[in-house]
């Protein structure tokens, strides 16, 4: 039963810190929505959410996935629930990212032993970033030692004390309390006052979203049963509301009443308008031409590819003909399926609100855009984390060599959080993801789905090379060996170049010493000196050269002849010129907890950090630094360690600087000795 009415849709994303009961949540949802005949649970490895592998294997959520039901509420109104469960680890971020940009509402999760955590913050952060109309469920308070009220506190310290407001209330005896749908002589005594205050502030709450309805409430009449409905759902989907909802999963409390208000509560795609990247407004009505968004692709062993999309507007039905205004190309609709979990069923038609699975599109890949043809809409696209930990990669037998590069490629392409760099100056293939945990994942992931095996190490750092003085190179090429011979000499004066400069080359040959042809050859010849530095190889910038004087012979000078002896002027000149080794400096800003200031301050110290400034952000402490790439590569395991899970980091390449004499000798000495190796 799909065919809901869009004013009945509620679609929304779970997100929270990792172990924050999200999947659990999910699981028992299901349940009560009929979806499964029993509550599945993460850590015995029944959970329908988490079913990959990988999941089970890391007993931890890792791909954003959808699913659905049709619930008949409290007030026997039918609504859909269409719900996103998103990994809380933050090396599965970019799950998150995608889900959030999807979705008309989020259910932030936190366990009420742990309280508001890293993994929070960034719920809500991704939640800010598009002012997502949220709720918060505090869950596993079967937990000894938890207690609601002191996580509501710490809630409303963080988040605003007006607008974080209970609705759905533990008892004593571990039943739950929904306050807008519990008859008042079913309220325990011990809450019946405090009942009464939060209704009443909920009734201030929905007068304020409209001027008529607060001239009603200042004049003291009442709100009607509509106008108080309405005005708490406009509130919620303002956000100046954030109803909180107790929870337990494992004796389940709370979580039907969470549904209910949820229905209740939450917008729908009518409420929730989406504008395309002109900025015009979506409206996801049935008669607007078809439109959606890739936020998703996997490719299934049995289905082949699926490309996941949230639809905004119009129909879509198997056979239709769409368009991907992204790539330029026409699409054929296969067949559409909705997904729950390893279950899919197919669906006849799907409308706004709906997040279904397409197969068989050719040319549509993650962030692209698809709509009817003639219509030309596009939206923005999901703006990824920039990742952070990298693996050098390599096959580990011959036979995968050749099946190595498309099973990274297609891996990244299904995850824009990581990333595939082929470094031309260490020769390595590097992967980047989140964190090391996301670079294992992916690579169990790719070695199950694809049967490739990789080995994988630290990279290589891609050093540059400098000089610091001046220097002059002079170099005669003379061969003869029978018939023509090989002549070119060159005279060169070499300088430190400013980095803004972008003249780097100085012809001041004069009188016809090397004709106009083999100055051009000369410099051929300066551009592959300068590829290898005499130190480690590396490239070498920053270098102004000065091609002065020279001589030539009619016969026996060609370009090949003045190319080498430009080069080889080039490395002479060079070594005059005091080189030096140039390391990589990353811009690095660490979040964590007041609790670990010290411990991440003195971390990076060791990395030979240099501290740029510290300051709280979002309840936490932001460290920003700048870091030498080749002490960042175990950061992030390190980070966890310290922090138990509860520090993140983001990084960017900043610039090359000089890298101490004593290190720099090593560096030096361990490049020879792998050349005569």
């Amino acid at each position: 039963m799909k065919n809901i009415p869009i004013d009945n849709v509620r679609n929304f994303a779970l997100m929270g810190h990792t172990g924050s009961g999200k999947t659990s949540l999910i699981d028992s949802i299901l349940f009560k929505l009929g979806q499964v005949d029993r509550v599945g649970s993460p850590e015995n490895g029944t959970s329908v959410a988490d079913w990959t592998d990988e999941e089970k294997a890391h007993e931890i959520s890792i791909w954003a996935k959808p699913f659905d039901g049709v619930y008949t509420a409290a007030s026997r109104k039918v609504r859909r629930l269409v719900m996103l469960d998103t990994p809380g680890f933050a090396d599965f971020i970019g799950q998150m990212v995608a889900a959030s940009e999807v979705t008309d509402a989020s259910l932030i999760t936190i366990d009420a032993s742990s309280g508001i955590q890293v993994g929070t913050q960034r719920a809500w952060k991704a939640c800010e970033k598009r002012n997502l109309p949220r709720g918060i469920a505090i869950t596993c308070l079967d937990k000894d030692d938890t207690d609601f009220d002191n996580t509501l506190l710490e809630i409303k310290e963080r988040w605003g004390d007006d607008r974080c407001i209970p609705m759905v209330l533990p008892t004593s005896d571990g039943q739950a309390v929904d306050i807008l749908n519990c008859p008042v002589g079913q309220i325990p005594d011990e809450l019946k006052d405090r009942v009464k205050g939060i209704k009443d502030h909920l009734i201030e709450l929905a007068a304020e979203t409209d001027d008529s309805l607060m001239e009603k409430y200042f004049e003291g009449e009442e709100l009607t049963a509509d106008e108080f409905s309405e005005g708490l759902r406009k509130s919620v989907h303002d956000a100046h509301l954030i109803p909180i909802f107790a929870t337990s999963v494992k004796t389940d409390m709370g979580v039907k009443e969470t549904m209910d208000s949820i229905s209740r509560l939450f917008p729908s795609p009518h409420d929730y308008p989406v504008s395309c990247a002109e900025g015009n407004e979506i409206s996801a009505e049935e008669d607007q031409p078809f439109s959606g968004k890739v936020w998703r692709c996997f490719n299934d062993p049995f289905i082949g590819q699926l490309t996941f999309v949230r639809i905004y507007s119009g129909v879509l039905k198997p056979g239709m003909e769409i368009y991907n205004p992204t790539k330029n190309q026409k699409e054929k609709v296969s067949s559409i399926l909705y997904v729950d979990g390893k279950k899919t069923t197919e669906a006849s038609e799907a409308k706004a609100g709906d997040i279904v699975a397409l197969t068989k599109l050719k040319h549509t890949y993650l962030n692209d855009s698809l709509c009817a043809p003639g219509a030309t809409i596009q939206f923005e696209p999901i703006i990824f984390p920039s990742p952070v930990a990298a693996y050098a990669v390599e096959p580990k037998n011959k036979a995968d060599a050749d099946k190595i590069g498309m099973a990274l490629h297609r891996a990244t392409e299904e995850d824009p959080s990581t990333k595939l760099d082929h470094n031309t100056e260490t020769h390595e293939l590097v992967l980047w993801g989140m964190g090391d945990m996301h670079l294992d994942v992916t690579l169990e992931h790719i070695k199950n789905r694809s049967n490739v095996e990789m080995t994988h190490h630290t990279p290589k750092v891609a050093y540059k090379e400098t000089i610091t003085g001046r220097g002059e190179g002079h170099y005669k090429h003379k061969k003869q060996s029978g018939g023509r011979g090989q002549y070119g000499e060159c005279y060169i004066r070499i300088c430190p170049k400013d980095p803004a400069e972008e003249n780097w080359f100085l012809n001041k040959i004069v009188g016809g010493a090397i004709p106009g042809g083999f100055i051009t050859a000369c410099e051929k010849g300066f551009v592959e000196g300068l590829e290898k530095g005499p130190l480690v190889g590396s490239k070498v910038i920053n270098v102004q050269v000065e091609l002065y004087d020279g001589s030539y012979h009619d016969v026996d000078s060609s370009e090949v002849a003045f190319k080498i002896a430009g080069s080889r002027a080039l490395h002479l000149a060079i070594e005059q010129s005091n080189p030096v080794l140039l390391e990589p400096i990353m811009t690095m800003k660490v979040i964590v907890p007041d609790q670990f200031m010290g411990d991440i301050s003195g971390l990076l110290n060791t990395k030979r950090g240099r501290i740029l400034g510290m300051g709280p952000e979002d309840g936490l402490q932001a460290i920003s630094a700048d870091v030498p790439q080749s002490e960042t590569f175990k950061f992030c395991s390190e980070l966890r360690s310290l922090t138990s899970g509860q520090g993140s980091f983001e990084m960017e390449f900043s610039r090359y600087e000089k890298v101490p004499a004593h290190l720099a000798s090593k560096i030096t000495e361990a490049a020879n000795s792998e050349k005569e190796g």
